[in-house]
Formats: C-alpha cells, sequence, structure tokens
C-alpha cells in the first residue's frame, strides 16, 4: 500500500432507497476497496449517516468525496485520518464452552483484552469486544491460539469528529434560515 493512508469517509443523507449503490459505486468506478461500512440513522431526524473506510491516497479520496457530495440526496460528505476522529467496532467471538474453560489462560485473555462474556451455555460463550480494529485483531489471534474459537464477526467503524462541533448541523442550520428568509421576502413581494 505505497503512500497510502486509511480514510475515514462519513457521508450524511436523506434516507433514499438506492443511495448506498450510488455512493458504493464511486468506489468501484475508482477500483477502491472499501475496509468498513457502516449505514445507521443520525441524530438528525430523517438524516442517515454512513461510514466508510477505504486505503487510498490523499488527492483521491478528495476526488471521491467530490463525487458523492454530487449525489442529489447527499446532504454533506467529508474524510478524515484516524487522528481526527474518535472511532470503534465491536465483535463477537462465539468460543466453544469445554474448550474455554478447560483452558486457565482464556479467561486471563478475556480481562486483559477488557473484553465481556455476554452469554455461556454448556455449548458455546459470547465473548464482547469493542476497540480499534486491532485491539479486535489482537483478541481474535490470542483467542484462536487456544483452539475454542467457533465463530468471529466485527462490525463496521462507526466514528464521530474530534472537532468541538458537527459540520451537518451547521449546514442544516444555515440551509434552513436561508430557505426562512427566501420565504420572507416571497411573502414581501405578494
Amino acid at each position: 500500500m505505497d503512500n497510502k493512508t486509511l480514510y475515514t469517509i462519513i457521508v450524511h443523507s436523506e434516507n433514499f432507497a438506492g443511495l448506498l449503490n450510488q455512493v458504493t459505486a464511486v468506489f468501484t468506478r475508482r477500483q477502491i476497496n472499501i475496509e468498513s461500512l457502516n449505514v445507521s440513522a443520525s441524530s438528525i431526524k430523517g438524516v442517515h449517516k454512513y461510514t466508510i473506510t477505504a486505503w487510498t491516497d490523499k488527492d483521491t479520496i478528495e476526488k471521491v468525496v467530490k463525487q458523492i457530495e454530487k449525489k442529489i440526496d447527499v446532504i454533506q460528505a467529508h474524510y478524515f485520518t484516524d487522528d481526527e476522529i474518535y472511532f470503534h467496532e465491536i465483535a463477537l467471538y462465539k468460543v466453544s464452552t469445554p474448550e474455554f474453560q478447560e483452558n486457565k489462560e482464556a479467561s486471563k485473555v478475556i480481562r486483559r483484552h477488557n473484553a465481556r462474556i455476554v452469554e455461556v451455555n454448556p455449548v458455546f460463550a459470547i465473548v464482547e469486544k469493542n476497540g480499534t480494529s486491532d485491539e479486535i485483531t489482537s483478541l481474535y489471534g490470542e483467542l484462536r491460539a487456544l483452539n475454542c474459537v467457533l465463530q468471529f464477526v466485527r462490525s463496521g467503524r462507526v466514528a464521530i469528529t474530534t472537532s468541538c462541533f458537527e459540520r451537518v448541523n451547521e449546514f442544516l442550520a444555515t440551509r434552513e434560515a436561508r430557505y426562512n428568509e427566501s420565504k420572507r421576502e416571497g411573502e414581501g413581494q405578494a
């Protein structure tokens, strides 16, 4: 990955069918592999947030974000490096209960990684870990070395900016103020 950085792209959009396909097509056309993708409702009613990670260079990510912002239903899109955001992932590890209980090191590994056991039955236990990608991968490696992992799944990245304000909130407030001003001017002309 020569001169490539892991960028996190945060896209705010209206919630319309087909937009996810349009956004991912921007990456496909440029032959950029999406590392993780998380889509959810945001704190703003009617606005969804896409959190996408991809390895690329600064010039390319700038072009990608500009193309995404041109989509009709996209409100705003921004890209960030890891030092500009706070991010986490969540992972679930299904481990064999008998093998887990037989190995004294297993519970030490769980505690050392600040993970927690959320379900236990005679056949399997579910371990939950949230943290960075490296922390999640590290726990997986240690549990796998203990030969007790039955299944493993992880989420995409969730992220928020470390700045004191949310750009999309500021943008929407400005847009609404302009709309209300033009509406008052229109009423004055009538």
